[in-house]
């Protein structure tokens, strides 16, 4: 399968380290003071391979465009009500950015007609479950729903994800691969359900995962 993982809520240098020998594609980087995974200080260098994606609900352009340059950032999640103009000015106010990922919650049903206006400004959407928290809630929504995705722009996958949902994920993926789209399902986006506590991740329980995820299954 060729999909990207992403594990975001990141937050202790030592723990970064641990986790970054795993390669993971992505570490998700917390700039939103009501997360209890938020990012305040310096979280180390867990190396030049694994991209840096700050997630952000609500913040001002000032705020996002201080942090990618603080920290380095490779992509830029919003994970708010950011509108389609929004992504547009960011985008051209950061110069070369390499992605930005907007972020739509879902529970039972969703309109992808909503998608439309962000289309031409984002590079990847994120499908996350519609809960109390921006994110981190712990629960997954119905994946069925994104059988009827018809967009062309690429989605990460996320809610709830956790070692039990393995098969789950490669049968969506079989899914887009029958129908040919395979490379819209761009990647698996986890958090909660492999913490050992807030902002710190069991590094055991995502080896194990992602050695699952990317086996390749005998005929």
């Amino acid at each position: 399968m060729d999909l990207k993982l992403k594990i975001c809520g990141m937050r202790e240098p030592e723990n970064i380290q641990q986790v970054s020998l795993l390669r993971p594609d992505y570490f998700g980087l917390i700039f939103y003071e009501g997360s209890p995974r938020f990012v305040s200080e310096d979280i180390g260098n867990p190396g030049q391979e694994i991209k840096k994606v700050g997630v952000f609900v609500n913040a001002s352009e000032e705020y996002i465009l201080e942090k990618v340059k603080k920290f380095g950032l490779s992509a830029v999640q919003l994970h708010g009500g950011e509108s389609a103009d929004f992504c547009s000015r960011l985008k051209k106010d950061a110069g070369i950015f390499p992605q930005i990922i907007k972020v739509f919650s879902i529970k039972e049903a969703f309109d992808f007609q909503l998608l439309k206006d962000f289309e031409e400004h984002v590079d990847l959407f994120l499908f996350d479950t519609k809960g109390r928290q921006h994110g981190g809630n712990g629960i997954a929504f119905n994946w069925k729903v994104l059988k009827d995705y018809s967009s062309t722009t690429p989605f990460f996958l996320s809610g709830g994800i956790g070692p039990d949902e393995v098969p789950a994920i490669k049968n969506l993926y079989k899914y887009f691969q029958n129908e040919g789209k395979q490379n819209v399902f761009y990647g698996v986006d986890v958090n909660s359900r492999f913490e050992n506590a807030p902002g710190l991740k069991n590094a055991d329980k995502l080896r194990n995962f992602k050695k699952e995820l990317f086996s390749v299954e005998q005929k």
